[in-house]
C-alpha cells in the first residue's frame, strides 16, 4: 500500500517523467539528487524517501534511462554518470515490503547490467577521444560508473556474482588502457573484498578468463600502475582462496620467474614478494609431492619386475614340478586301471576255475558213485569231509601264525637293535676296564665282607696309637716295595717279550730263506741289518691294519667301540705270528 505522507517534490517529479519527453526525463530525473541528499544517510526519513521513489517508479526510470545515447542529450554522458550515482543511491539502503522478489531479483540485476553497459560505452568514447579535455571529462565519468557499481554491490553483497558473470564486465576488464583497466581492477578487487566466497561459487570458465587477463596483463606490459594493480588483485586472490593458489603454480609455470624478472624494483615490491612467496611455498609442496609420487613410482616398478622377474625364474621350476605331478597321476590312474583290469581277469579265471573244479568234482563223485559200492558209499563221504576239514585247519592256522609273525615283527626288529646295542655296550665295558687294568699296576684287593669289616675297625680301636702308626708305616714301606718291584718285573717282561719276537722273526725268517743257490746280495743284507725285517714286518702289520678298516660294515657290526689298536689276534695271525708290536706279542 502507498505510503499516506509522500513528498510533494516527489510527486511533481513524477508528473513532469510522466508527461516529459525521452530526452528531457534524463535532465529531469537529475532532481532525484536534491531530494535523496536532503536527508542524512540511513535516517528513516532517508528510507522513506527511497520507498517514495521506488513506489512511485523513478528509480525504473533512473534505472532504463541510462541505455540512451547521451551524446545528443543536454549535459552529454556526465549526465549519465549523474544518473548511475543516483541509481546506487537509491537502491542502496531500500526496504522493499512488497513484492521484494521484483525488486532483488530483477531490478537490481537489471541495474548491474545497464551500469556496466553504460560503462562499456563509456571507454569506448574515451578510447576513442583525441583531446585531453574529453579524455579526462570521459574518464571522470567512467570512474563515477565504476564507483556507482561498488556503492551499490557494496550494499547488496549478492550482486558481487551478478557481477563477475555479466559478460560486460568481462569485456571491460579485458583492455590495453591503463587507467580503465586500473579503475576495473579496483573494482574487482573491491568485490574480493565485499564477498570474500565469491570466486567459489562462480563458473570455473570465469573464473580462468578472469585470471588469464590479470597474468595476461602482467606478461604484456611494463607500467607500473596497471603492475602493482593487476599483483594487489593476484595477492588478494591468493590469500583469500589458498585452494587457488595451486591452480595459479600449475597454470602459470613460469608466473614467479616472471614477477622476479619484470616487476622487482618498480615501486610495489612488498605486494610482489607476498605473492611470490605464496606460489613458492605452493611450487615447493607440489614439487615434494611430485618428487614423492615419483619415488613411491619407481619403488613399485622396482618391486613389480623384482616379483616377475621372481616369477618368471621360478615358472620353470614350477612347470616341470605341475608336469611331473601331473604324469605321476596320470600313471597312478593308468596303474590303477590296469590293476583293476587285472583284477577283473583274475576273478573271471577264478570263477571259471571255480566252475571247472566244481564241474570235475561232481564229476568225479558221480563217477565214484557209480564204482564204489552203495555199503562203502558213507564211509568214502566220511573220509572225503575229514580231508576237507583238514585241509581247512591247515589253511587257518599258516594264516594265523603268518599274521601273528606280521604283527610281532616289530617288536622282533626292536629285540634285534636291542641285542645290537647291549652287545656294544658290553664290549665298551670290557674295553674300559682292559684298559684302567693295563695302565693301574695295583691290583684292587677283594672286597671285604660286613663282618670283617666290623672286626678290623673293633681290632683297630682296641689298638694303641703309636701301634698303628707303626702298623701304618709298615704297610706304606712294603707297598712302596711291591711297586717297585712289580715295575721291575713288568720291565724284564716287556724285555723277554721283545727278545722273544726277535727270535721268531728270525725264525720265520730262515723258514722263509731261499736255498743258498738262490740266495743273492739282497737277501744277505736281510740277515745281515737287524732294521729291515723289523721294517718288512712292520709294513706287513700296517697292511693287514688297513684291510681290517676296510671291510663293510656288516663284517665290524658290533666293533665300532674297538680302537685301531685293538684288532682281533686271529687277524694279524693270518699275515704274521712273531712280531713285536707296541710292547705285545702275538703269537
Amino acid at each position: 500500500m502507498k505510503p499516506a505522507a509522500v513528498d510533494f517534490r516527489i510527486l511533481a517529479l513524477a508528473v513532469q517523467v510522466t508527461e516529459g519527453s525521452d530526452q528531457d526525463v534524463p535532465v529531469l530525473l537529475l532532481k532525484l539528487k536534491e531530494i535523496v541528499n536532503s536527508t542524512s544517510l540511513g535516517s528513516k526519513e532517508s528510507q522513506k524517501i527511497k520507498q517514495d521513489l521506488y513506489y512511485y517508479n523513478l528509480v525504473q526510470y533512473c534505472m532504463l534511462v541510462l541505455k540512451q545515447d547521451y551524446s545528443r542529450l543536454p549535459g552529454g554522458w556526465a549526465t549519465a554518470a549523474q544518473l548511475s550515482e543516483i541509481l546506487s543511491q537509491c537502491c542502496v539502503g531500500l526496504e522493499v515490503k512488497e513484492d521484494p522478489e521484483e525488486f532483488y531479483n530483477k531490478l537490481l540485476p537489471s541495474a548491474v547490467d545497464n551500469l556496466l553497459f553504460l560503462g562499456r560505452r563509456l571507454q569506448a568514447r574515451f578510447i576513442r577521444a583525441i583531446k585531453d579535455e574529453e579524455k579526462s571529462e570521459f574518464l571522470r565519468c567512467f570512474r563515477t560508473v565504476t564507483d556507482a557499481i561498488c556503492w551499490l554491490f557494496g550494499g547488496h553483497i549478492q550482486l558481487t556474482e551478478c557481477v563477475l558473470q555479466n559478460n560486460h564486465f568481462l569485456q571491460l576488464l579485458i583492455t590495453d588502457d591503463v587507467e580503465t583497466a586500473t579503475a576495473m581492477m579496483s573494482v574487482l578487487q573491491n568485490i574480493l573484498r565485499a564477498n570474500s566466497s565469491v570466486l567459489l561459487h562462480v563458473d570455473e570458465k570465469i573464473l580462468h578468463s578472469v585470471l588469464d587477463e590479470l597474468v595476461y596483463k602482467l606478461s604484456s606490459t611494463t607500467n607500473p600502475v596497471t603492475g602493482n594493480a593487476a599483483t594487489k588483485v593476484l595477492l588478494s586472490v591468493a590469500e583469500s582462496y589458498p585452494q587457488l593458489v595451486e591452480l595459479l603454480s600449475t597454470r602459470y609455470r613460469g608466473l614467479r620467474t616472471l614477477l622476479s624478472k619484470q616487476w622487482a624494483g618498480k615501486g610495489f615490491d612488498r605486494n610482489l614478494n607476498q605473492f611470490s612467496d605464496l606460489l613458492y611455498s605452493e611450487s615447493c609442496r607440489k614439487g615434494e609431492m611430485q618428487r614423492l609420487h615419483q619415488a613411491a613410482c619407481l619403488i613399485q616398478a622396482v618391486w613389480r619386475g623384482f616379483q616377475t622377474r621372481k616369477r618368471l625364474k621360478t615358472l620353470p621350476i614350477a612347470v616341470t614340478a605341475l608336469q611331473r605331478s601331473f604324469r605321476a597321476k596320470r600313471k597312478q590312474e593308468l596303474q590303477h586301471l590296469k590293476r583293476l583290469k587285472e583284477d577283473e581277469t583274475l576273478k573271471q579265471q577264478l570263477q571259471l576255475q571255480r566252475q571247472r573244479a566244481m564241474r570235475l568234482f561232481h564229476e568225479r563223485q558221480l563217477t565214484l558213485l557209480e564204482i564204489v559200492h552203495a555199503g562203502q558209499v558213507d564211509r568214502y563221504i566220511q573220509e572225503m569231509e575229514g580231508k576237507a576239514a583238514l585241509t581247512i585247519q591247515r589253511h587257518w592256522r599258516g594264516y594265523r601264525a603268518r599274521r601273528k609273525v606280521h604283527q610281532q615283527r616289530q617288536s622282533l626288529k626292536q629285540h634285534k637293535a636291542a641285542v645290537i646295542i647291549q652287545r656294544a655296550a658290553r664290549k665298551f665295558l670290557e674295553k674300559c676296564q682292559r684298559k684302567r687294568k693295563a695302565l693301574s699296576p695295583w691290583k684292587e684287593p677283594k672286597e671285604l665282607t660286613s663282618a670283617q669289616k666290623l672286626a678290623l675297625q673293633q681290632k683297630a680301636s682296641q689298638m694303641p696309637e703309636e701301634m698303628s702308626k707303626e702298623l701304618h708305616l709298615q704297610a706304606q714301606e712294603k707297598l712302596s716295595q711291591y711297586l717297585l718291584r712289580s715295575s721291575l718285573d713288568r720291565r724284564a717282561e716287556q724285555r723277554r717279550e721283545a727278545l722273544l719276537a726277535q727270535v721268531n722273526t728270525d725264525v720265520e725268517l730262515l723258514m722263509s730263506a731261499p736255498s743258498l743257490m738262490e740266495a743273492t746280495e739282497k737277501d744277505l743284507d736281510v740277515f745281515m741289518s737287524r732294521s729291515v725285517p723289523v721294517a718288512c714286518k712292520a709294513r706287513q702289520s700296517h697292511n693287514t691294519m688297513l684291510k681290517y678298516t676296510r671291510w663293510p660294515w656288516w663284517k665290524k657290526l658290533g666293533d665300532e667301540v674297538m680302537d685301531d689298536d685293538m684288532i682281533p689276534d686271529d687277524v694279524l695271525n693270518t699275515e704274521f705270528g712273531s712280531l713285536f708290536i707296541g710292547g705285545s706279542k702275538s703269537s
